[in-house]
């Protein structure tokens, strides 16, 4: 029952990363600007910190973090039926491989356009999310 569970968080996040894929480039850019004036409000300016770089910043950062949680579901779904580091290296191959179709999904999006740089930042964060599983299952002694 629970790798059932596991499985439908891995499928709902993947929707989740297609539905914010799937906003034309204006709208996508209006969140990412929201953003940057509710941590104005909470007293930290992006803005004075990043110019004109804040957006872009936000943008990036929200890649990801998108796949550093997706990795997570993916490592979850997966630990337990390979071993350790398989679950690990498994749960980064899944990540890159949906952030490539991502990004190609993207090209049919007004405003969007695919970029490798993007599907590298959504890996990293995958990566570095199974790093840390990773690390952290074995500093407890598993396998």
């Amino acid at each position: 029952m629970k790798k059932y569970f596991s499985l439908i968080l891995v499928i709902l996040w993947m929707l989740v990363i297609f539905y914010f894929s799937s906003k034309p480039a204006s709208v996508s850019d209006q969140e990412s600007k929201l953003l940057i004036q509710i941590f104005q409000l909470l007293g930290l300016d992006l803005n004075s910190f990043l110019g004109e770089l804040a957006n872009f910043a936000v943008r990036k950062t929200a890649h990801f973090t998108e796949y550093f949680i997706l990795s997570l579901l993916w490592f979850n779904l997966l630990y337990g039926k390979y071993e350790l580091r398989k679950a690990a290296l498994y749960s980064v191959a899944a990540v890159f491989l949906y952030a490539c179709t991502d990004e190609l999904h993207q090209l049919f999006v007004p405003g969007r356009a695919a970029r490798f740089t993007d599907v590298m930042i959504d890996t990293s964060g995958g990566a570095l999310a199974a790093v840390a599983r990773y690390l952290s299952i074995k500093r407890k002694g598993y396998k």
